[in-house]
């Protein structure tokens, strides 16, 4: 058995985990759950707030994305400048700035997939967390333009933060509005690792169709 398990739900934030664990080539056992198990006390235990991922690794429990991506970066001394380096304070900008991004993936998610029936969703509600996604979007295009990845010295666990948030936000926003994030995935997509977790973690949590962009 791994020592490294990795709670997860396809297509959801643990993606941001099985990429970086697929990048340090750090072999884990991978177990898939619906939105419903997450408040079963089971997974609980592991994840307070019932949210994925939760990842046991040397004998203890880790939850939220960041603090897991933090500590694999720690642990294997790799993909994440080192306290002093001058670009250690962007890492550490771009790789919380992703779930600020993702909390607003995840407000629009509620209003389109899981709140039911239909006539219960608030459009204005969709109005407003599309436009701060598009706010955030249009921050993360400026830093990706002219640039092949998020920090300036090349790949980095704070890329694979940022590989929920992208394929999540296109269910919300024009694709074609951000041709610097678009080429960005495209590069990220093929590298072998990435390829591997896309492979691996099997396909995504909802169907496109339950997905419209409200009017602006």
């Amino acid at each position: 058995m791994s020592a490294i398990h990795l709670h997860h739900i396809p297509g959801a934030r643990s993606f941001r985990v099985a990429w970086l664990l697929e990048e340090l080539g750090l072999p884990y056992e991978l177990t898939e759950y619906q939105l419903g198990d997450l408040r079963r006390p089971d997974f609980l235990s592991r994840s307070p707030a019932g949210k994925i991922p939760a990842l046991d690794i040397d004998g203890t429990t880790v939850f939220e994305s960041g603090a897991i991506v933090e500590l694999l970066t720690e642990r294997e001394g790799r993909l994440a400048p080192k306290p002093g380096d001058g670009e250690r304070a962007s890492f550490l900008e771009w790789l919380h700035f992703a779930e600020t991004q993702a909390a607003f993936i995840q407000n629009l998610n509620i209003q389109h997939v899981v709140i039911r029936p239909e006539s219960a969703r608030s459009i204005v509600t969709m109005k407003i967390e599309t436009k701060r996604l598009a706010f955030t979007a249009r921050a993360l295009e400026t830093r990706l333009t002219g640039r092949e990845h998020i920090l300036d010295s090349g790949f980095s666990a704070a890329d694979c933060m940022f590989g929920f948030n992208v394929r999540a936000m296109t269910h919300f926003l024009p694709a074609a509005d951000y041709p610097a994030i678009m080429a960005w995935w495209d590069r990220m997509r093929a590298r072998p690792a990435c390829a591997r977790a896309l492979d691996r973690e099997g396909g995504d949590l909802f169907d496109k169709d339950f997905y419209e962009i409200p009017d602006a």
